[in-house]
C-alpha cells in the first residue's frame, strides 16, 4: 500500500490522479446536486427575444409558467442582445463557456499565490526535491479547479446560467490592474459590472474610501455611459426600471426565502410579515462601517486583493437579496484566508487551514436548504442563515501579514521588477516581495502613476 501511495504522489503518478479527480468531480456534479435547468438563461433568452422579435417590453416579460422576469438594469439586456441571434441550446452553451473562462481567470488571479506558495513549501520540505523553478503547479491548479467546481454557489451559477462569475471576473480584472501598478486603467471592469447588475457598485465605494478618485471616476463614468446607452436604445425600459422595477423586490422572489443569504433575508425570516426597515438599515450601516475601516487598512498595507475580497463580502451582506448562487463573491475571501494560512510556519498553519477547510465544506453542503419549508425557531436562526454568519465572520477576520516570504518565481516573460522595490516581483498580477515595505507604500499611493497600485 505504501508503494502504491508513493507511486501516486510522485510526479509520474500525478496525471492519473488528476484524471481521476476530474472524472469524480464531473460524475458528482452530474448526479448529486440539484440541477436548475438553466432557469436564468431561460429568463434572459425569453426577455431578449420577446423584446427584439415580438416588440415586447423588457420588464413585462415573465418566463412561461412562472412569476419571474428580468430584474437587471436595461444595459444587461443590451449586452445580452446576441442571444436573439442564436438558438436556445447555443445560448446555454455560450453561458457555460463564458462562466468557464471567467472561472479560469479567477483561479489564475486569486488562487495563483496560494498555489505557488504551496508548491514551493512542499519542494522545500522534500529532501532531494527538484529545484523550485523546475516544479510545475499544474497539479495543484487541477485540485483547486475541482474544489472550485464543487463550491455550491459556483455549481448553482452554472446550473442556473447566471452571470455571477462574469461580474466577479470583471471586478477582479480591475484589482489585478491595481496590483500590477497599472491602476490608471482600472475602473472600467467595475463600471461595466455595475451597469449590468447593481451589487458591484460597492466596489466604486472601495475605490473612493481608499483614495482612488481617478479610478472611481472611471468606474462611475463607465457605468453612467453604459446606462445612458441603454436609455437611448430603449427609453421606456429605462424609465420602467429606474422608477418601478428596481424598487419592486417581489419581482425577484420572497425576501424570507431561505436562499436569500443577506442581512435582509435574516430579518425577513425573523419577521416574515413586517420586517423592520429601520433595523435593516442600522445593520447595513454597521456592516459598511466595519467594511470601510478594514478596506482602508488593507489598502494601506498594499493588499488590494484582500480589500476587494472584503468588499465582495460586504456587498453580499448589504444587498436586499443575495441568493446562494450570488455567494461566488465569497471565493476571493476564502482564497485570501487560505493564502494567509499557507504563509505561516508549518506548525502554525494547521489550525487556520482547518478553519478554511471547514468553511469550505459548510458552503458546499447546501445545509441552509434543510430549513427550506420552515425557517422558524432557534435551529433555523442558526442553520438557515449559516452562510450569512460565515460571510460576517470573514468580514471580521483579518488575514494579517505573511509570516513567511512569498515564493519568488524565476525571471520570465510574466515577471517584471518594480522600480525601487526590494526583491519585488510581480507575476500573474500578484506582488511577491521579500521585504514588502516599499511595495506597500506605493500600493497606498492613490496617484495612479506607473509603479503604484493606484
Amino acid at each position: 500500500m505504501r508503494r502504491l501511495r508513493d507511486a501516486l504522489t510522485a510526479d509520474g503518478g500525478r496525471p492519473a490522479i488528476a484524471v481521476l479527480l476530474v472524472v469524480a468531480t464531473a460524475v458528482f456534479l452530474a448526479t448529486v446536486p440539484l440541477h436548475r435547468g438553466f432557469f436564468d438563461v431561460g429568463v434572459y433568452y425569453g426577455t431578449v427575444n420577446d423584446w427584439i422579435h415580438d416588440d415586447g417590453r423588457i420588464y413585462d416579460y415573465l418566463r412561461p409558467g412562472t412569476q419571474y422576469g428580468f430584474t437587471y438594469p436595461p444595459f444587461a439586456a443590451v449586452v445580452m442582445l446576441p442571444m436573439s441571434l442564436v438558438s436556445w441550446h447555443v445560448a446555454i452553451a455560450i453561458s457555460a463557456v463564458l462562466s468557464t473562462v471567467a472561472s479560469a481567470l479567477l483561479l489564475r488571479w486569486l488562487a495563483g499565490p496560494a498555489v505557488r506558495r504551496l508548491v514551493a513549501h512542499r519542494a522545500d520540505a522534500s529532501p532531494g526535491a527538484a529545484p523550485r523553478e523546475d516544479r510545475r503547479p499544474w497539479f495543484v491548479f487541477v485540485v483547486a479547479g475541482c474544489l472550485f467546481a464543487l463550491f455550491e454557489p459556483v455549481r448553482d451559477t452554472f446550473s442556473f446560467g447566471q452571470v455571477n462569475l462574469l461580474l466577479v471576473a470583471l471586478v477582479f480584472a480591475d484589482a489585478r490592474l491595481l496590483a500590477t501598478g497599472r491602476g490608471r486603467y482600472a475602473g472600467i471592469g467595475i463600471g461595466l459590472a455595475t451597469a449590468i447588475k447593481l451589487t458591484p457598485a460597492l466596489f466604486i465605494g472601495y475605490l473612493l474610501v481608499t483614495g482612488r478618485r481617478r479610478q472611481a471616476a472611471v468606474a462611475t463614468g463607465t457605468a453612467g455611459g453604459a446606462t445612458l446607452l441603454a436609455a437611448l436604445i430603449d427609453p421606456g425600459a429605462s424609465r420602467a426600471f429606474w422608477t418601478g422595477a428596481l424598487w419592486d423586490t417581489d419581482r425577484v422572489g420572497s425576501l424570507s426565502y431561505v436562499s436569500n443569504q443577506s442581512l435582509q433575508g435574516v430579518l425577513a425570516r425573523l419577521q416574515p410579515d413586517h420586517p423592520s426597515r429601520a433595523l435593516w438599515l442600522a445593520c447595513v450601516l454597521a456592516v459598511l462601517a466595519v467594511w470601510a475601516y478594514r478596506a482602508r487598512a488593507a489598502a494601506r498595507d498594499g493588499d488590494d486583493r484582500a480589500g476587494f475580497a472584503l468588499t465582495g463580502l460586504a456587498a453580499c451582506l448589504v444587498s436586499p437579496v443575495t441568493w446562494v448562487h450570488h455567494l461566488v463573491w465569497l471565493i476571493p475571501a476564502l482564497l485570501v484566508l487560505t493564502d494567509s494560512a499557507l504563509s505561516r510556519s508549518p506548525g502554525a498553519r494547521r489550525g487556520p487551514l482547518a478553519v478554511c477547510a471547514a468553511l469550505y465544506v459548510v458552503l458546499c453542503s447546501s445545509v441552509v436548504w434543510l430549513w427550506r419549508w420552515d425557517s422558524t425557531g432557534l435551529d433555523a436562526f442558526l442553520g438557515a442563515n449559516a452562510y450569512v454568519w460565515i460571510t460576517l465572520g470573514l468580514l471580521f477576520v483579518s488575514p494579517g501579514p505573511a509570516a513567511l516570504p512569498v515564493p519568488e518565481p524565476g525571471p520570465g516573460p510574466g515577471a517584471r521588477r518594480l522600480p525601487g522595490a526590494t526583491a519585488a516581483v510581480v507575476t500573474d498580477g500578484v506582488a511577491a516581495t521579500r521585504s514588502a515595505g516599499g511595495w506597500r507604500r506605493r500600493a497606498a499611493d492613490p496617484s495612479g502613476g506607473r509603479g503604484s497600485s493606484g
